[in-house]
């Protein structure tokens, strides 16, 4: 199913859906990176951003870089180097780009099917991490525990898809740390609607490979 977000009315509410056609939009959240309480001063118990696995999204638009937050998302983390490592993303789409919100790719491929994925894996929303311009967040449907291979990119600041660990919200477990001028091409594409999808790019936009490049 499609992890989606949606944005409705003119207070800016957002339903967050990623499992089915009908609910097909992501999550993001604000240019704020690691929170100041859990930096690498803060907390020895972190990894340094120097060493943090890093992934490498290469697009039909150019190279994305995405480092990943291992320690703050375990979980997330470690489902999305597995499917990078299984070569998953490797010709699927950025399939939903709405432009002041996010890009939202991993989960169809050029003939607008989506590829079986593994399990889904549990909500991390409640990280302290925050959906800001250039994270990377988990995509899923209602169900707060139904992300698999769909990722979202935030283009803004998105405070109303932080989750608090029990409301929910969507689990931020990277940032782009190069490529960001890719990700704002994608975001400025023409889109239209696709087999009754809203926000699909007229002309595709392609993982053409994903692989890791420091783990």
């Amino acid at each position: 199913m499609i992890k989606s977000l949606t944005m409705l009315g003119l207070v800016g509410l957002v339903a967050l859906f990623s499992g089915c056609r009908s609910k097909s939009h992501p999550e993001l959240y604000n240019p704020g990176d690691i929170p100041a309480w859990r930096t690498v001063d803060s907390d020895p118990t972190l990894r340094s951003t120097e060493d943090l696995p890093r992934v490498v999204l290469n697009t039909n638009r150019g190279a994305i870089t995405i480092e990943l937050f291992e320690q703050q998302a375990p979980i997330s983390t470690a489902n999305f180097l597995q499917y990078v490592n299984d070569g998953f993303y490797n010709g699927l789409l950025f399939h939903r780009v709405i432009p002041g919100f996010m890009i939202q790719g991993g989960g169809l491929n050029a003939e607008f099917s989506e590829p079986e994925t593994r399990a889904a894996i549990a909500n991390e929303a409640g990280n302290g991490l925050r959906n800001t311009r250039g994270t990377v967040a988990m995509a899923r449907t209602d169900d707060v525990a139904s992300a698999t291979a769909q990722f979202f990119i935030n283009l803004v600041d998105n405070s109303f898809l932080n989750g608090d660990g029990v409301t929910g919200g969507y689990a931020v477990f990277g940032r782009v740390v190069q490529g960001m001028d890719v990700v704002d091409q994608i975001a400025a594409v023409e889109t239209a609607t696709r087999e009754g999808m809203a926000d699909v790019p007229v002309e595709p936009v392609v993982i053409e490979s994903a692989r890791v490049i420091r783990q």
